[in-house]
């Protein structure tokens, strides 16, 4: 795909990913998700939100195919599918602690 900056077209689909990723609490899915592959319960318990809210915002994420998932048992478990995201939140890590928002 070309370059955003060159390609309207490019800079939507772009743009796109941002916003499934710009929400707060999907942002801290994506981290969290980063380090470790997590069913819906232990997740919902680190993030201390609601299975339902939880549910709604992971729907989002696997909508815009950012998430994938597994079943095992009677758990589901997710996991990053988009190997970039990974970069992402590396570069928002650094970004946080440039600006002394984050603890390295």
């Amino acid at each position: 795909m070309p370059h955003p900056c060159e390609d309207p077209k490019a800079a939507a689909v772009a743009a796109e990913l941002f916003k499934a990723i710009a929400h707060p609490l999907r942002l801290r899915i994506v981290a969290i998700l980063c380090e470790q592959t997590m069913h819906v319960n232990a997740m919902a318990e680190r993030l201390g939100v609601s299975q339902s809210t939880l549910s709604q915002q992971l729907r989002i994420l696997r909508m815009r195919n950012l998430l994938g998932t597994k079943r095992e048992n009677s758990h589901t478990y997710y996991r990053i599918i988009e190997r970039h995201l990974h970069d992402m939140i590396r570069c928002m890590d650094s970004c946080l602690i440039d600006r002394g928002e984050s603890k390295p």
